[in-house]
This record gives C-alpha cells, structure tokens and sequence, in this order.
C-alpha cells in the first residue's frame, strides 16, 4: 500500500471553520518560534461559538493569491470586506506556500493559486486565539479545496506550521494537549460530549493588542520567573489532566486560574516588561473573586491579551454573564461552551 496522500475528490471551492480555544495550561515561550516548538506541553479546551470561517477558491495556474478579510462574518454568515492588515497578509501567503510545498509530497501536487476569504466571529488579536481558529481554518480549507481529507493529526501538524502553536490544538474539539510526546501534533484528552465547561468572555478591548503573542514569546525566556515556572509546570499539568479525567471542577479552576496569572506575571518581568492588563482586566478579576465570596464557582484566565476567559459550569454561566454584563469596562461578553472539531462544507461560502 502507498503511503502517499492521495487525494479523495477533485478540487474544488471550500469553506471551512475551526474553533479558537482557550488554554488552561499556556504555551508560553518557545524553543524555536519556526516551528515552533515549545519549553513545555499546553493543554486547552475547544470553543463552540469562537470560530474562524475561511473560503478557499482555487485559481489556475500563474494566477497570484488573493486575500480578503472579512470583519466578523458571524457563524456561516458574511461580513463586510476590509483592507487586510498587511502582516495578516504576509503571514497568509508564507502558509499558501508551506501548503503547497506539503502537496508536492502527495500524489497530486498543487501549484496554482486561491482566492481566500477569511473572518472570525470574535475580535481578531485581542487574546482570544485568533490565529489559532483561524491559521487551523485556512489549512482545512486549503487542503479540501485541493481535494484532501485530512486526519486531525496531520491537520494539527499543517496548521502549526504556520507559527501559531495554538493551532495545533484547534485541529480537534473537546480538550486537547501539545504537542504529544515528540510529535509536534497533538492529542484530544477528552471530546466535547465528555465535560461540558462554559467560558465567559469578558472583551474588554476590541483592538489588536500592541504586542503579538510572537514577541511575547521571545521575550519570555529573559523573564527570572520563566525558569520557576518551567519546573512547577509538570504537576500542574497532571493536576489539570486528573481534574478533567476526574470531572472535578473545584480542582480544575483554582490551577486555571493560576496559570493564567503566571503567564502574565511572566510578560509583565520580561525584559522589557509586557503589560497586556488594562484597568478593565482589573476590574474584571475583581468581580470574578466577588463572585466566588458569593458562592458561584468561577474561574478566571488570560492568554496574551486583556479579555478575560471565566470558566464555569453550565448551571453558573447566566449569573457570571449577568454579574461581567454589568461591568462599566466590559464592551461586551461572549458566552461561549466546549465546542466540537472543524469542519468544511463544498462550495466558496463567504
């Protein structure tokens, strides 16, 4: 038997979606950024409503890329086009050509250009994991356009070729940990149908944050808690691990809750220092703790950003959204679940 993809179908326009996630054991700091290729595992739960949506149209032969952004389509809906940011369009022409670089190595090499349209329906670069949703988008779609159905492992390696770490945990729905082992994919610990957590998000900026999660990493290691952190982070990882397997969400939020404080404890003593906190973060972890004096367990974390994610369970989720709603810092909340894996659909959608 050949161990050359082979394609499924002819290719053909594609749209796509995959989910953002929200990190409950962080990627922070990386060995190799290429890769890249971590200091340490990160695990994280898939959302639902957090989504990138991306159309892939293929184009003839000696036909460029196109690239169009779309300011938040909504779930399977179309927004309005703008001017892409110029580094979003960099960035989107290196994958085009990691992708069809990876299709030389198949039985139907590719080597004629896409039109890609591309949006999400959150906040872009805000520290909600945009590139993650939207680099694993982008791959799916491209990939089934050309006519191939791929395995989430080999999605989650493509998608994370792109420099977005996060990505490689967007390939699956449910909880996901990377990398797995010395593959550089990674694995679902648990689907979405195994434990059903809520993530309320507090957006508290809507513009991109002033340093990329790209610096942020480079800058980690100079950071004298980055070591510390490093040697802690394998019993809170199992701690997190045995929380999910347990279904025990008294053990899960308080080692959440840490985590999300050490990045930014991290950021904040590079050198130079990197503040993503804004008073509105402040105020929103305030709450956060008033809410659990009052006896509703509610948890908060951050990636590279100053939204803040508040984890809870289902029967909690309208009193923290209540409770973040009425914030005066807070522009909006998004009430968001464990979601499932990306998915396409035939034809250019957007």
């Amino acid at each position: 038997m050949s161990s050359v993809l082979e394609p499924a179908r002819d290719p053909g326009p594609v749209t796509a979606e995959a989910p953002s996630n929200i990190a409950f054991i962080k990627y922070w700091g990386a060995r190799d950024l290429k890769g890249p290729v971590p200091f340490n595992r990160s695990l994280s739960m898939t959302l639902d409503a957090c989504r990138s949506i991306c159309s892939a149209s293929p184009l003839a032969d000696g036909e460029d890329d196109e690239i169009v952004w779309l300011e938040e389509p909504g779930d399977g809906g179309s927004g309005a086009a703008a001017e892409a940011p110029p580094a979003f369009v960099e960035r989107t022409r290196r994958h085009l050509d990691r992708l069809r670089e990876w299709s030389r190595h198949t039985a139907a090499p590719y080597t004629g250009g896409f039109r890609i349209a591309t949006g999400n329906t959150f906040p872009a670069a805000a520290g909600i994991a945009s590139s993650a949703s939207g680099f694993t988008a982008l791959t799916l779609a491209v990939t089934a356009a050309m006519g191939f159905d791929l395995p989430p492992r080999t999605l989650s390696a493509l998608s994370r070729s792109s420099g977005s770490g996060s990505a490689a945990r967007s390939a699956y729905g449910g909880y996901v940990e990377w990398p797995d082992g010395d593959d550089n994919s990674a694995v679902q610990v648990l689907d979405e149908d195994a434990w059903q957590l809520c993530d309320v998000v507090a957006v508290v900026e809507t513009g991109a944050k002033k340093v990329s999660s790209r610096d942020g990493h480079q800058l980690a290691v100079s950071s004298p808690y980055f070591a510390p952190r490093l040697a802690a982070l394998e019993e809170r990882l199992e701690q997190v691990r045995l929380a999910l397997r347990e279904r025990d969400f008294e053990a899960l939020g308080p080692a959440v809750e840490e985590e999300g404080i050490d990045l930014h404890l991290i950021a904040m003593s590079s050198r130079p220092p990197v503040y993503y906190w804004t008073p509105g973060t402040i105020e929103v972890l305030a709450a956060v703790r008033d809410l659990r004096a009052d006896g509703v367990a509610a948890y908060a974390t951050m990636d590279a950003g100053a939204n803040v994610h508040v984890i809870c369970q289902p029967a909690d989720e309208a009193r923290v959204a209540e409770r973040l709603v009425a914030l005066g810092s807070v522009e909006r909340v998004l009430r968001d679940r464990t979601g499932g894996p990306p998915a396409w659909r035939r034809g250019a959608g957007l």
